[in-house]
């Protein structure tokens, strides 16, 4: 197996969808009007990221500018965003950076093609009144909201100017859309011509993109590993499951945000230098912290389990782990979001028999537990079971991804699979007190 191989071999799938229990009628009839002007003035997450440590280069790891950072630079990113509003702001994040960061210069226009933007659209992003920002350490600061009118599924551009160097910079490597760097400030560009010779595929700095102006529901988090950042599907295309599941919804009529928050090799349980924080520690943040969340979606402990006792590939040690230990991980989510008033759905764990160095029958005895747990025990409002819709139908094939939902590696749905866990995750999230007029 390739350390390439190791590393994505830290992903997972037990997943729990989080809701908000809708109000009663006579409630809403009686307060439909504040809630109308609440819900216009309250911020919903529409795109999210979850950042992480700078990696230093490995033998094994893709390119990234996370290490060396940005000096006289502009990174530029494109996002698409899934709630409509008319007023736009921006997360930016320096959570795992080493040094204060100052930012000289940012904004977010509409996307046309590739680098270039759409005329007329080009929005400065101001700090507290100001054109630059420093972000100390461990911290996170919110652009001044801009007026520009939304559309879900519309793509903007996030420009960031960094005058002097940044140092090594929180980033998340498996963004599977194209993110830019060229020389000098270039946040007022349209052409995006100087943006050409230099692309990767990570995205970098910005944690969020929130909107309001507009009645949304709400918002969506879909938490894990790899499945849920979206490993498999084709880059550039939004075919991630929480790409499809806002789609989906967006179809039938509901107005939800919906924020992305895997992390490829992420583990409920174990921090990693490489996979960011363990689930248990960075739910808060990056669930809990978004705006306007009412339901999250966890896909998360196939790392756990499948890459419990591997070797160091240079990320950390990976501890081999019980049933029992995955699911108190899971319990700790889910008292966490009932803590906020947020209602937790559990997702099974998916097959991981044909993925490279992951299987051995005990691991599979434990996958096997933890689905159990899932499915019986009560302790989530309601199942969603994506082992089965995934799983290979055919005899003596069930601990295997079905061939038409196989990415190619045994463990990562394909687009189609993708499709088929948004769908299953759609039919799981109930009406809320959604105002229609």
């Amino acid at each position: 197996m390739s350390n390439r191989c190791v590393r994505l071999s830290a992903l997972g799938t037990a997943a729990l969808v989080v809701l908000v229990t809708a109000t009663p009628a006579s409630a809403a009839s009686v307060t439909s009007d504040a809630d109308r002007a609440t819900r216009q003035q309250s911020w919903t997450g529409a795109w999210g990221s979850s950042l992480y440590r700078p990696l230093a280069p490995l033998p094994w790891s893709w390119p990234n500018w996370s290490w060396d950072g940005f000096t006289d630079q502009s990174l530029r990113q494109v996002v698409r965003v899934s709630a409509a509003g008319s007023e736009v702001r921006v997360r930016v994040s320096n959570r795992f950076g080493q040094q204060p960061l100052r930012l000289t210069g940012a904004s977010v226009a509409r996307t046309a093609e590739g680098a270039a933007v759409v005329p007329g659209t080009v929005r400065p992003l101001r700090f507290e009144h100001r054109d630059d920002v420093v972000v100390p350490i461990g911290a996170e600061r919110y652009s001044e909201s801009v007026r520009l009118p939304v559309r879900p599924r519309e793509r903007l551009t996030i420009t960031l100017h960094f005058a002097g160097g940044t140092g090594p910079v929180s980033y998340h490597e498996d963004g599977l859309a194209t993110s830019y760097r060229a020389a000098g400030n270039l946040t007022r560009d349209t052409s995006g011509t100087a943006f050409a010779n230099d692309t990767g595929q990570s995205h970098y700095l910005v944690s969020g993109v929130e909107v309001r102006g507009v009645r949304n529901e709400g918002g969506v988090v879909a938490f894990g590993d790899s499945i849920t950042d979206g490993w498999g599907s084709t880059p550039d295309t939004d075919r991630r499951y929480p790409d499809r599941l806002g789609e989906r919804l967006l179809a039938d009529g509901r107005r939800l945000g919906v924020v992305n928050a895997g992390v490829s090799g992420n583990m409920l349980l174990t921090d990693s230098l490489c996979y960011g924080d363990k689930g248990v520690t960075r739910f808060r943040h990056d669930v809990l912290g978004q705006a306007g969340v009412r339901t999250a979606v966890v896909l998360i402990g196939i790392n756990d389990i499948g890459g419990g006792g591997l070797p160091d590939g240079g990320c950390g040690t990976r501890p081999v782990v019980s049933a029992d230990e995955v699911i108190d991980g899971h319990r700790a989510l889910i008292r966490a979001a009932r803590q906020r008033g947020i209602t937790v759905i559990g997702a099974t764990l998916t097959p991981f028999k044909a993925y490279a160095g992951y299987y051995t029958p005990q691991k599979e005895e434990v996958r096997d537990a933890v689905n159990r747990w899932i499915r019986s025990s009560g302790a989530y409002d309601e199942v969603v079971d994506l082992d089965r819709v995934l799983t290979d139908p055919r005899p003596g094939h069930g601990d295997e991804l079905a061939p038409v939902y196989d990415s190619g590696d045994g463990l990562h749905p394909n687009d189609a699979g993708m499709d088929a866990m948004a769908e299953a995750v759609s039919d799981r999230i109930p009406e809320g007190p959604a105002d229609r007029s």
